[in-house]
C-alpha cells in the first residue's frame, strides 16, 4: 500500500468511526464493564492522542529532523518489519496496563471526539501530499517497531485505527447488552 491508498482507507475508517459514534451516549462512551478497561470514548480518544502527538509528530520529526528531535538510524524490529509486510497488526488484543501516562480520560463530550477525529483526518490530508519529498533515512523510534521513516508512520496511523476497529466492536456489543 502506498500513502495514497493509505490516506484513502484512512478517510474511510474515520468516516465509520464517525458514524458509529453518532449512535452512542456519552453514558454508553463512558461505560466501562470492567474497571482497568478503556470505555469506548478511551478509546477513541487513544486513537486521537496517539495519531496526534505520537505517530503524526514522529512524521514531523523524520521529515524536517532537527536538533531537537529524536531520529535515529537504527533498523525496524522483526515485529516492526512483520506488520509492515503484512499490511497491519496481528487481530491479537494487546493490553497495557493502566498508567496515567497510557490510559485516556474519559471523554468530556461527543463534540470533542468528532473534534479529534477531524483533526487527525485534516492532519493526514494535509501531510499525504509531503511525504514524496520524504528522506527515508531519517527515522524515529517506536517503541516495539524500531526505527520507522516518515511514511511508515504515516501508514501506521491507519493500520492503528483498523486494528482497533476490533475493540470498537466487542466494546460496542458489551455496551449494547449492559445498558
Amino acid at each position: 500500500m502506498n500513502t495514497t491508498e493509505s490516506l484513502q482507507h484512512f478517510e474511510e475508517i474515520t468516516e465509520h468511526y464517525l458514524q458509529e459514534l453518532d449512535s452512542f451516549s456519552m453514558e454508553q462512551l463512558r461505560y466501562q464493564q470492567i474497571e482497568n478497561e478503556w470505555s469506548l470514548g478511551q478509546m477513541y480518544l487513544h486513537l486521537i492522542n496517539s495519531s496526534l502527538y505520537m505517530q503524526l509528530r514522529n512524521v514531523d520529526h523524520c521529515m524536517i529532523p532537527s536538533e531537537d528531535s529524536v531520529v535515529s538510524t537504527g533498523e525496524k524490529t522483526e515485529t516492526g518489519k512483520a506488520i509492515f509486510d503484512q499490511g497491519g497488526l496481528p487481530p491479537v488484543r494487546i493490553q497495557v496496563p493502566p498508567s496515567p501516562q497510557y490510559t485516556p480520560e474519559q471523554p468530556q463530550s461527543k463534540e470533542q471526539l468528532v473534534e479529534g477525529l477531524n483533526a487527525v483526518l485534516n492532519r493526514m490530508r494535509e501531510i499525504e501530499p509531503t511525504l514524496e519529498k520524504a528522506d527515508l533515512q531519517h527515522t524515529a523510534l517506536h517503541p516495539r517497531f524500531g526505527a520507522l521513516h516518515a511514511k511508515e508512520w504515516f501508514m501506521f496511523v491507519e493500520m492503528h485505527y483498523r486494528h482497533h476497529l476490533q475493540q470498537k466492536d466487542r466494546l460496542k456489543k458489551e455496551i449494547e447488552s449492559n445498558t
